[in-house]
């Protein structure tokens, strides 16, 4: 088939795609709704040097900053913010929603905790930043004062936001999804059609003839005289 036969399947078929597109949005929104909200709260570590001017601790600084990444999620520290919030999960548990990053250009570490408790994941950002800020203070105690690095919270634990489902996006990608198998659906019932002989351009395809004329349906014609003659017939009995 060439384009302009594409772009006749597409618009006699049409509704097919818009059937299907309909029903992965509803598909994808029963999905989002029936899913546990999950919320994420981030915090912010800043580490500098004990002396500003020292080129040589800011370079000890950026090598540092991946090690303080990976003491933020040890079962440790993971184990001192469940037993300080009494939570009820294992520190695996709790690790399992942590993420860290670290910016080497500005020298923060990132925190983001997510967990299904709205209101408890901002305290468990902020336990964890603490602890671990406590956590490397002490370690600091056995260091030189001139060859310490200064870690500190820069900003306290964010708001709540949601982090899981998406639902917008998740609708949009049910009804995007549900387009393309509409779409692949019509070209599978266009194929496996694509025997029947309908029109006179399926003639011209399967025999590659061209076709001069057509021989009119009479049995139509036949079928709506017989009918007339009958409602006569019976208007006729009737009278």
């Amino acid at each position: 088939m060439d384009l302009r036969e594409y772009g006749r399947v597409l618009l006699r078929r049409g509704w097919i795609v818009v059937v299907v597109a309909i029903v992965g949005a509803l598909a994808a929104l029963l999905f989002s709704r029936i899913q546990t909200p999950v919320y994420r709260s981030t915090i912010i570590l800043l580490a500098k040097p004990s002396r500003s001017s020292d080129y040589g601790q800011g370079l000890a600084i950026k090598n540092s900053l991946r090690q303080y990444a990976k003491q933020l999620q040890t079962k440790t520290i993971a184990q001192q913010v469940v037993d300080q919030l009494q939570l009820d999960i294992a520190p695996e548990k709790f690790l399992s929603g942590v993420e860290v990053s670290s910016d080497e250009a500005d020298g923060t570490v990132t925190v983001a905790v997510k967990n299904p408790n709205e209101q408890l994941v901002p305290r468990m950002a902020q336990a964890l930043a603490e602890d671990f800020v406590i956590l490397h203070q002490q370690e600091n105690l056995q260091m030189d004062q001139n060859d310490r690095i200064l870690v500190n919270i820069l900003d306290n634990a964010s708001p709540p936001e949601k982090f899981s489902p998406k639902t917008t996006i998740n609708v949009l990608a049910g009804a995007i999804l549900g387009a393309l198998a509409g779409v692949l659906a019509i070209f599978i019932i266009e194929y496996i059609q694509s025997g029947y002989i309908r029109k006179t351009e399926d003639v011209e395809r399967l025999l590659h003839l061209t076709v001069l004329g057509a021989i009119p349906n009479a049995k139509a014609p036949d079928a709506r005289a017989k009918q007339a003659v009958t409602t006569k017939q019976t208007a006729s009995s009737n009278a």
